[in-house]
């Protein structure tokens, strides 16, 4: 029983550690005049990325690869699928995101590099400065075209998603030390209880990351869709999980595996990534059709979720 009880309690802390130092970093860079564009875009997309990213870099140094691509791969399926499918049994989203088209060019083209990383695995420093240098030439695009198209203010946005900002300096650096302690606190709880219950479970430690871990990451991100659609304000789903799947692969991948080689088990390249594929090309086509996601398909995208947890659950 202890085991899962640190398993969750490593959640727990990954989840609340992760917003301790997004209000904190963000605090911070006000603090410091930088631009809102540079913080929505920079310091809160890393920082609400920080849980994912402490796990696959604390998963991969302790020769647990599995659980690290596992997280990453894993996240992108429930983003899409978990994520969305559920706030949509709660309210209609409309998928017509306006100003999006770059970032479908990118995370289809760092879906498919991705994939042949891992085809081709290990995944290795240079795959990760590849994958690194395309997350930077993403924000480089995206910093430039909201200038020229005098945006700017927009960035004013990611105060909805970080909630209250302290703005006391005390307060600034307590939030920022919380949020560093916690991170790989409960990195280590959730990674070494993960490896736990696969041994006790006898399942590999990639279909761990796949699954439970996968979504105990993505439990922010569903919460927040759940509740966006509750105040019927659901609009920008879809932007959110696309730019939440891009720094899964550009940002958690490529630290990651820059930092050590992250091996890639046979389950993954022969279903897992396919059907990371599968619900990446789903992501794209629905704002392109401009596709209005209501009960019934909500119900279809949860279902096919849990047959997918079921059969990766079953290998």
């Amino acid at each position: 029983m202890l085991v899962y009880l640190l398993f969750i309690l490593g959640l727990v802390l990954l989840v609340v550690g992760g917003d301790w130092l997004v209000k904190g970093s963000v605090g911070l860079a006000e603090k410091l005049s930088i631009p809102p564009l540079i913080i929505g875009l920079t310091i809160v997309a890393f920082g609400t990325s920080a849980p994912e990213l402490v796990i696959s870099l604390r998963a991969a140094l302790s020769g647990n690869g599995g659980i690290a691509v596992g997280n990453v791969v894993g996240s992108n399926i429930a983003n899409v699928l978990l994520v969305l499918g559920v706030p949509a049994l709660f309210a209609s989203i409309a998928c017509a995101e306006k100003g999006i088209k770059t970032s479908l060019f990118f995370l289809i083209g760092l879906t498919v590099a991705f994939m042949l990383q891992m085809a081709y695995g290990p995944i290795n420093r240079i795959d990760g400065l590849l994958l690194l240098t395309c997350l930077a030439a993403f924000l480089t695009q995206q910093i430039l075209a909201a200038r020229r198209h005098k945006k700017s203010e927009a960035g004013a946005d990611y105060k909805e998603e970080v909630g209250n900002i302290p703005r006391s300096g005390l307060i600034i650096s307590g939030f920022m030390a919380a949020g560093l302690i916690a991170l790989p606190l409960g990195a280590t709880f959730t990674v070494d209880s993960a490896v736990d219950i696969a041994t006790r479970w006898n399942i590999s430690k990639e279909v761990i990351g796949l699954t439970i871990v996968a979504i105990g990451t993505s439990l922010p991100e569903l919460a927040t869709g759940i509740m966006a659609a509750r105040q019927k304000n659901a609009s920008v789903a879809v932007g959110n999980i696309i730019g939440s799947n891009l720094f899964n692969i550009a940002a958690i991948m490529g630290v990651t595996a820059t930092v050590t080689n992250v091996p890639v088990g046979d389950h993954i390249i022969n279903f897992d990534m396919w059907v990371m594929l599968a619900v990446t090309l789903l992501l794209i086509a629905l704002p392109v059709f401009k596709v209005t996601l209501g009960r019934t398909a909500g119900c279809v995208l949860t279902m096919a979720y849990v047959a997918y947890l079921f059969t990766t659950a079953a290998h």
